[in-house]
């Protein structure tokens, strides 16, 4: 097949840590695997060491409020003459951006951009204020698009209730043998035998940890030797008002362990009996659910269309209410009472994880640049 040189463009701050930045990053380096040039631009602090297939287009970077979380973007109008420069310089085949309705670099790539346009579409949430308030304006970028993307059903739904039109549902990918890896060591100080329940993922809102909390306050008694072990990016401030609340209500075993970089989650996965996704929703997919059962863990996660898409419930986990501690409790006490379902819940999510290799989302995404590039020069021929 032809050697493609590919921009994928990144509207959020790179490599700060989210999904979006872990799914540009993987879905680059398989097709760099795969013998294509590709370069990620994206807004980058002015201090980042990159390497040399990511360009920075803007070191100038918000922190903007965006669904329930903290968006890092970048506003800054100099920003367009950047994207024409970095088009002009280097001649893409396919610019592939990723959320391009996210200001401000996906606006600037698709305005000045004559390669083939794709646009993957992430998000999911039940209404949207910036796409009725920017509706006319944002159509004219939906148009610039040859192809659309979106990472699952749910996805689609959602955009295309504001912008309806023909969308390819390609999913997330995971790198699939990096946590079934059975030489992957657990963490030793969490590797005594207890049960544990795994959450990773921000302190925000619609994480729902609080629920998750309350849930294994009313677990414990149950189970008092569980464990709760909650990883991710979240600072002091953030877990200052659970670290008051477990130390009101004199819960014990809860252990805070905050970041952990990517190449030390599948020990995480390892040492975990259990994995817990209490999302109250906005959830377009679940890969902290793909991850866990790559690692072969049942799961327990909240019954929401980003999660349904990806787990079924009573087959590699259970799916239970969002916002409902005491379900949340009953489905964690059923799992870590029942060692024998656990196991097979964990082997029967090991099967579906295969499904989401990044080999196979990567063939699926060339499948469609080719698509959209055959389309164009038949037009470009006539």
């Amino acid at each position: 097949m032809e050697r493609l040189t590919i921009a994928m463009v990144a509207p959020y701050e790179y490599p700060y840590p989210g999904g979006v930045t872990e799914h540009i990053r993987h879905l680059s380096a398989t097709l760099r695997k795969k013998g294509h040039e590709v370069h990620i631009i994206a807004p980058c602090p002015e201090d980042a060491e990159l390497p040399e297939h990511v360009i920075a287009a803007t070191k100038h970077i918000v922190s903007f409020p965006f669904a329930g979380s903290q968006a890092r973007i970048s506003l800054s109008p100099r920003v367009y003459n950047r994207a024409k420069d970095i088009l002009e310089e280097h001649h893409f085949d396919v610019v592939h951006l990723q959320e391009p309705l996210t200001p401000t670099l996906p606006w600037a790539m698709l305005y000045h951009s004559n390669a083939v346009n794709v646009g993957t579409f992430h998000a999911y949430r039940e209404t949207s204020f910036t796409y009725s308030a920017w509706k006319v304006i944002l159509e004219r970028l939906m148009e610039r698009l040859d192809g659309r993307i979106a990472v699952s059903e749910a996805a689609r739904d959602y955009v295309a209730s504001y912008f309806p039109g023909e969308y390819r549902v390609i999913p997330n990918g995971i790198d699939v043998e990096a946590f079934s890896d059975t030489n992957v060591e657990p963490i030793e100080r969490f590797n005594d035998g207890r049960p544990n329940i795994l959450f990773l993922g921000r302190l925000e809102k619609r994480k729902g940890f609080r629920y998750l909390l309350k849930a294994f306050e009313i677990l414990k008694p149950r189970v008092p030797e569980a464990r709760l072990i909650v990883a991710g990016a979240f600072s002091k401030e953030d877990k200052d008002p659970y670290v008051r609340y477990v130390r009101e209500r004199g819960i014990r075993d809860v252990r805070f362990v905050g970041y952990v970089p990517s190449g030390a989650l599948p020990r995480y996965y390892r040492t975990c009996t259990v994995y817990c996704a209490p999302s109250t929703g906005s959830e377009s997919f679940g890969i902290v659910l793909l991850e866990a059962m790559a690692s072969g863990r049942p799961v327990v996660a909240t019954d929401i269309p980003g999660y349904r898409s990806v787990l079924q419930n009573g087959v590699q986990g259970l799916l239970v209410p969002p916002e409902n501690e005491e379900a949340l409790a009953s489905a964690l006490e059923r799992i870590l009472l029942n060692p024998e379902m656990g196991r097979a819940m964990g082997e029967a999510g090991l099967r579906r994880a295969r499904e989401f290799s990044w080999d196979t989302v990567t063939d699926k995404v060339l499948d469609y640049y080719y698509e959209l590039l055959d389309k164009r020069r038949k037009r470009e021929a006539r």
